[in-house]
């Protein structure tokens, strides 16, 4: 097959730039639109992937990656999502040991230049799927759409789509899986070389190369399997330039049976084989190493999949596409979550919002029947691989093959944006070919679209730069969504706006009853407030809701605590223990119950458990040592203080505690060296400083002491005893003084 310049591409408005030139010319763009999150903070699902996640830490075992998901769960945990994607987490670790620790800069540095790279390299995957494959006499893939494949990366440099990609960290998954969906697919492009005859010759290594390049993309996310259906469509279409609508005609009218043996000596079949081998590999090896099978979501995650009526579930799902569809078209209403309500479910036949299935059906069997019937074999290629493009790595999300826990992921559009950019190019080029009169209209247009591009894309990348931002920003495209006024809140709270906070979780209670986390940290601020009643009631109806809620249940036990229904307490504390095995905040707090209650040995032992689940817990061990100071058992006390203080070498409250032990126990000086450690450390700390001035009043260095008992007043006027302990003092010392000769 002989292959010409694409007839539309030379009207399209826009220069004509050397490979070089347009590769610089799409980064830049894409620089452009997303230069200013780069100094953005780690916002929404970071806190989990990045800042929680211990396999990024140096102290991690490496290994730990291919065992773990995204989230640095055990893959074999019911609790686990099961998203594998341990090549990302890997970049992700790089990052932390570059920077020397959790500095997001660098992490957000990276995803804009990977969707720089990704843009420019756009430019090679347009060239082929417009204008074919061919080479030049040194042996590179011509461009016969230079134009058109310019445009088209052009407008995925700047979609506003992929925002939510590159301005969220967690984004560098769907980067990495499109940049090797790229390498893939341009290695396998380059395992075909025309021979004499003009017909193509292809070498098997290089698309066992394009399998592995496959794997690797899967390794960064699962969406990276769908590039072998790119391949098989590439090769079919255009490789062996097989007419899908003339085939399907003799196939279904037995007219002309099909040669098999000019399909066999193309060698479709065996690059067929191959991929199919190599993507039923990666399936196997991908569900062995998720475990115990797929991940539960629940039904506020995609309400559509849990709905009973099948014909109703579908209708949704058609609903879902059409807005995905429309956010490729118009991505003006961004949000960083649409669940929970954000889009309510089509409950009938008469529902307005059916308009939408209808017009996108219609839209795409319009487009599919151009793709397969037209006599253009150009505009036929085009169409078809756009389409293929946009469709095939949208699957995954698509809820046919299982069900996902999203209801719309602007990040999953990533890849198949590229397929509508394709689209929308061929569009313009054409209306360029049949309206020539106004290509100066239509290079305005275009001009246009592009600046309206970068402009969303930059005031969107500003609004992923924070999460108070981002978060407020959802409130005026999902106003029915309890997340978004959950995230709202909880942003509130963790900036100390605990007023503002309540109203944004009693929304969130509101728009979904069953909300059981806006429940409890709702209950959480008003157990602050010393509303304790209410805080009760919320706290309790979200145990009985999720059972399970380890969370909810130690929460529920504080709040019973302070209002002194201490076997209530027990009890609840009891249950976030058994629901969560290894939860040593709680057996923290059942030892304050313990405390309260008198029962020593018992509290020794809940903190004991507590030190011994999260060693660094230095709230129980400062407790162990004040309770065996406070009960006199000071010998113990000092034991339990010098074992916390080797776990925990630089922390002054366990040093404080101590010092006051050793104080007791008359060991003077080690008693000073740990306050003084302690004040080095903390040196506005007016306990320090009056319990330092004790041990130096009862050590007999008067001048010492009437200096802490003076720095300790400063800092905290009201400080009980200490005064009284400081006019003790300037007694012993005037009666000293006049007792002098």
């Amino acid at each position: 097959m002989v292959l010409s310049e694409v007839y539309w591409d030379g009207q399209i408005p826009m220069p004509k730039l050397s490979p070089v030139q347009a590769k610089v010319a799409v980064a830049l763009v894409a620089l452009l639109c997303f230069m200013n999150s780069y100094d953005g903070e780690f916002v929404f699902d970071d806190s989990e992937a990045i800042v929680n996640n211990k396999d990024l830490k140096p102290t991690t075992p490496l290994n730990n990656i291919w065992s773990n998901d995204f989230w640095g769960s055990n893959l074999s945990s019911n609790s686990s999502h099961k998203s594998y994607r341990p090549l990302t987490v890997l970049t992700f670790r790089l990052n932390y040991l570059l920077a020397g620790g959790l500095h997001p800069v660098g992490f957000h540095v990276l995803n804009i230049i990977l969707h720089a790279v990704i843009s420019a390299l756009m430019i090679d995957v347009f060239a082929v799927l417009i204008g074919g494959l061919d080479y030049d006499e040194t042996g590179r893939i011509l461009n016969r759409a230079p134009k058109t494949s310019l445009l088209a990366a052009l407008f995925f440099a700047a979609h506003p789509i992929h925002t939510e990609s590159v301005a969220g960290i967690v984004g560098r998954a769907d980067l990495l899986c499109a940049l090797f969906f790229q390498l893939s697919f341009l290695t396998y492009c380059k395992a075909f070389s025309r021979g004499s005859d003009g017909d193509y010759r292809f070498s098997v290594q290089w698309v066992v190369v394009s399998i592995l390049l496959c794997a690797a993309a899967m390794l960064c996310k699962e969406q990276g399997i769908t590039v072998l259906g790119m391949n098989a469509a590439f090769d079919v279409l255009l490789i062996c330039n097989v007419n899908v609508y003339e085939l399907s005609q003799r196939l279904l009218l037995r007219k002309n049976p099909l040669n098999t043996s000019e399909i066999l000596q193309t060698g479709l079949p065996t690059r067929l084989a191959l991929m199919g081998l190599g993507g039923m590999s990666m399936l196997y090896a991908r569900w062995r190493i998720m475990g115990t099978g797929p991940p539960a979501f629940t039904e506020v995650d995609n309400p559509a999949s849990f709905e009973e009526n099948i014909f109703l579930r579908i209708v949704n799902y058609n609903y879902y596409y059409s807005l995905n569809a429309w956010l490729l078209l118009c991505p003006w209403w961004l949000c960083f979550d649409w669940s929970m309500g954000c889009v309510p479910l089509i409950k009938s036949a008469t529902d307005w919002r059916m308009v939408w299935l209808l017009l996108l059906w219609c839209i795409l069997i319009g487009l599919i029947s151009q793709a397969l019937c037209s006599q253009d074999s150009q505009r036929r290629r085009t169409l078809t691989l756009g389409l293929v493009l946009l469709v095939v790595p949208f699957l995954p999300a698509c809820n046919i093959f299982f069900r996902v826990g999203f209801v719309i992921a602007e990040r999953v559009l990533y890849l198949s944006s590229a397929g509508y950019c394709l689209l929308l190019a061929y569009s313009l080029g054409h209306c360029c070919c049949r309206w020539s009169d106004h290509r100066n209209l239509l290079r305005v247009s275009a001009l246009a679209l592009l600046s309206v591009y970068v402009a969303r894309c930059a005031l969107r990348s500003n609004q992923w730069q924070s999460e108070q931002r981002l978060f407020t920003s959802a409130l005026s495209v999902c106003p029915l969504n309890a997340k978004v006024h959950y995230n709202v809140g909880k942003n509130l709270a963790d900036r100390g706006n605990a007023t503002a906070a309540i109203g944004y979780y009693r929304e969130a209670v509101r728009l979904h009853p069953s909300y059981v986390h806006a429940m409890n940290n709702l209950g959480n601020i008003l157990k602050e407030r010393n509303e304790l009643i209410e805080a009760e009631q919320l706290l309790s109806k979200a145990v009985s809701i999720q059972p399970d809620f380890a969370a909810a249940w130690m929460n529920l036990g504080i709040v019973q605590n302070s209002l002194q229904k201490f076997e209530e307490a027990e009890h609840s504390y009891w249950n976030g223990i058994r629901f969560r095995k290894k939860y040593p905040d709680c057996y923290y707090n059942l030892g304050r119950l313990y405390a309260d209650q008198n029962r020593h040995i018992d509290a020794l032992n809940a903190w004991r458990n507590a030190t011994m689940l999260k060693p660094e817990h230095s709230l129980a061990w400062n407790n162990m040592v004040i309770l065996l100071d406070n009960t006199g058992n000071l010998d113990q006390a000092e034991l339990i203080g010098r074992e916390a203080l080797r776990l925990l070498p630089n922390d002054h409250t366990i040093m404080f505690s101590l010092a006051n032990v050793l104080g007791k126990l008359q060991k003077y000086k080690e008693s000073e060296g740990f306050f003084l450690h302690a004040l080095r450390l903390n040196p506005n700390a007016a306990s320090c400083h009056g319990n330092l001035a004790v041990l130096y009043h009862r050590w007999g260095k008067l001048e010492l002491a009437k200096k802490h008992y003076e720095l300790s007043v400063k800092l905290d006027p009201e400080a009980p005893g200490t005064r009284d302990n400081y006019n003790m003092l300037l007694r012993k010392l005037d009666q000293l003084k006049h007792s002098t000769p």
